[in-house]
């Protein structure tokens, strides 16, 4: 089963037991889950016939993930230069990140 979620404007297929990194976000100091309930997509792996595909969202679908820990990213570089001026810059920037593992896709339910 997978699912695509929507997360900080990003759009992000995963499946159960996957790690992925995420915009960091305070979620106080005991909060050790997160729930998206943006899910753009629910489908089972034997193709896209088994695919519920929202509009946008799909009703009642849920993923849930356990936090693992906070990170940085790599480090950036951001140089400014202008030439024959004697103008230089040089500044850095590490994003940081929360990283994540997927735990469990609740389906979307079912209007018989």
């Amino acid at each position: 089963m997978y699912a695509v979620i929507e997360d900080s404007g990003t759009q992000i297929r995963v499946a159960p037991g996957d790690v992925i990194d995420i915009d960091l976000r305070d979620l106080g100091a005991k909060k050790k889950k997160i729930k998206f309930d943006r899910v753009l997509i629910v489908g089972d792996d034997q193709g896209d016939s088994a695919a519920s595909i929202g509009t946008p969202y799909v009703d009642g679908a849920s993923v849930t993930a356990a936090v693992l820990e906070e990170i940085k990213g790599a480090k950036i570089d951001v140089i400014k230069f202008k030439r024959r001026k004697g103008y230089r810059r040089k500044t850095g920037h590490r994003q940081r990140y929360l990283r994540i593992k997927i735990e469990k896709i609740d389906g979307p339910k079912s209007s018989s």
